[in-house]
């Protein structure tokens, strides 16, 4: 189909107009376009992006647990560890109520597990109060631990504290043993009624005539072996007195009883055997060999250590016993029998003239050649039982 357009004479513009509008009109549109294009393009692209990351967690609203303002307030607290108890350096008891046990042998664990096994044997076992423990230890363990154990474990019970003395020795007569101890208690009825004594070592070459020399002691003031309720036997050598137990138990068979290796090399006398024992008749006397005491009380004392082995380190120990034994109302020239525990046998003969210079002069002793003290630095220790000053 074919269309004219008719032009009038005067219309000579009319077709140039037509084809112009329509032009305009087209660039109309596709600048529309165009810009409609690039709005969408620069909010796209143009437009600053946010870095900000999408969290997984948004919306999520936590459980808030209210704290324990008790386990806080405990947990802000420092704890320091106490310091154990210190033990007393003298105590008083009871003449008439003395009384002593031996604990058993045990090689269960180390020296700590044995001390407190041996300890809870003891306050199972006791007919009173302990005033006084005597421990031997054998082994590399720490003897200060000793004394810290008994502490703790006497004020668990609600116990007074007793007074301590400990050893180390050569070896004890069980292979894995670290410690034995003899306790001092005092019985909650009179069991000595007349007094006890107290006999000093009796050195021989066996243990066998220790103990002839003590039964012979004991006769001599009127007693029998059946008075007898401590028998302690100091050796040189384990090996060579094999028979100790037994001879014991037959000499002494009602005797609490205990026996213990000195040193670890050999030492003079090859034997040493002390007892203490019931009197049978009132007496208050002393010779070379033991001392009846029948005084109500006696006073008990702790080991004192002289650090050192100069004359002043001899003479500081011998000055603290004084005033252990003046805090309990008695005196160096009332003691009744000393033990003295030397780690040198080459002290003994100076610990003994330094004792004779003191007031009372010579006194009942036995010395004990030991393999340590409680220090590293102690050379010699001495503990005493004396007879306070009366009214």
């Amino acid at each position: 189909m074919k269309f004219a357009v008719r032009v009038g004479a005067g219309d000579t513009s009319a077709a140039p107009n037509f084809h112009c509008s329509k032009l305009v009109e087209s660039w109309v549109v596709r600048g529309a376009l165009l810009l409609t294009i690039l709005f969408c393009v620069l909010m796209g692209i143009g437009l600053p992006q946010s870095n900000k990351k999408i969290d997984p967690d948004a919306g999520y609203t936590p459980t808030v647990l209210l704290e324990d303002k008790k386990k806080k307030k405990g947990a802000d607290v420092t704890q320091a560890l106490a310091l154990p108890p210190e033990l007393p350096a003298a105590v008083t008891a009871e003449t008439g109520r003395l009384a002593f046990q031996v604990t058993p042998l045990s090689a269960k664990g180390l020296l700590s597990q044995q001390t407190r096994d041996a300890l809870k044997t003891l306050l199972r076992s006791n007919r009173g109060p302990i005033v006084k423990l005597r421990a031997f230890v054998a082994g590399s363990g720490d003897l200060r631990r000793v004394g810290e154990i008994a502490g703790e474990m006497f004020l668990e019970k609600h116990m007074p504290l007793p007074a301590l003395t400990v050893a180390q020795v050569g070896a004890l007569p069980l292979e894995g043993a670290q410690v034995v101890i003899e306790a001092t208690e005092v019985d909650r009825k009179v069991v000595n009624p007349s007094g006890v004594a107290f006999l000093a070592a009796q050195p021989a070459p066996s243990v066998a005539e220790s103990l002839a020399k003590l039964k012979s002691a004991l006769a001599a003031a009127g007693m029998q072996p059946s008075d007898a309720l401590l028998v302690t036997c100091f050796v040189s050598s384990l090996d060579d007195q094999r028979g100790t137990q037994p001879a014991m138990s037959a000499a002494f068979p009602g005797a609490a009883l205990d026996y213990v290796q000195m040193q670890r090399a050999p030492v003079m006398p090859p034997a040493a055997c002390e007892a203490t024992a019931r009197l049978t008749k009132p007496a208050d006397s002393s010779d070379s060999q033991r001392a009846l005491v029948s005084a109500p009380q006696v006073v008990i004392t702790g080991t004192q250590l002289a650090f050192g082995t100069r004359d002043s380190d001899l003479k500081l120990a011998f000055e603290r016993l004084e005033k252990a034994l003046a805090a309990k109302g008695a005196r160096s020239d009332r003691v009744a029998i000393a033990h003295l525990y030397v780690t040198s046998t080459a002290l003994t003969s100076r610990v003994l003239a330094f004792e004779s210079s003191q007031a009372g002069g010579t006194r009942l002793s036995t010395v004990l050649p030991v393999e340590a003290l409680p220090s590293v630095d102690a050379s010699f220790g001495l503990d005493v039982i004396a007879i306070p000053i009366g009214p």
